[in-house]
């Protein structure tokens, strides 16, 4: 990921220096945007994605993990893998969630987008 910078004119006579953010990582910021702030379930997505950093998990013990009942979780899930944030392994009951290749390549954008909309209240179980 390479960022290129601008100089553009902030006020009259004055220089700033402006970051230009690559059409992938633009593409990711929106996407995660949406994912986490685009409805109520956002939440439970960033913190299903928190878990997922960590260690993988399966439907089951994120529900447990998250306190929410196991079609929520697994709705979450299907949102999440419907947009490539996080991939399978397995089959059935059995089946494990690992973060996609790109989103821990774009987790420093999780973080940043994530750091903006984070209940300060709510927190995993452990």
């Amino acid at each position: 990921m390479s960022l290129t910078t601008k100089r553009t004119l902030d006020a009259p006579g004055e220089m700033e220096l402006a970051k230009l953010h690559s059409p992938s990582e633009t593409s990711w910021r929106r996407l995660l945007w949406y994912i986490l702030a685009g409805s109520r379930g956002g939440v439970n997505r960033g913190r299903i994605i928190n878990l997922l950093r960590v260690e993988p998990h399966n439907i089951n013990q994120l529900a447990d993990a998250l306190d929410v009942h196991y079609r929520v979780a697994e709705h979450h899930i299907r949102a999440l893998e419907k947009n490539n944030l996080i991939t399978p392994a397995g089959e059935h009951y059995g089946k494990l969630y690992f973060l996609s290749q790109e989103m821990e390549a774009h987790l420093g954008l999780f973080d940043e987008v994530w750091k903006k909309i984070q209940p300060s209240n709510r927190e995993v179980k452990k």
